[in-house]
């Protein structure tokens, strides 16, 4: 069974926040920690999940 628009929105919303939650805690880890290589190491989460929201949000048809 496919799924509503609405449903799509809300579930592009959450990996949204999932997204901008990891970066900002590699963004965080990066600058209190001092070192750009755990900054680094920290920001790969992030990268992940912002590619599978902006992957989920061109499937779906989701401008920006």
């Amino acid at each position: 069974m496919s799924k509503t628009r609405t449903e799509v929105l809300e579930e592009s919303k959450k990996k949204g926040i999932v997204a901008a939650a990891a970066t900002s805690g590699a963004v965080a880890a990066g600058v209190l920690l001092a070192s750009p290589v755990i900054g680094a190491v920290a920001a790969v989460p992030g990268v992940y999940f912002a590619w599978k929201w902006w992957k989920h949000r061109t499937e779906n048809g989701i401008r920006f």
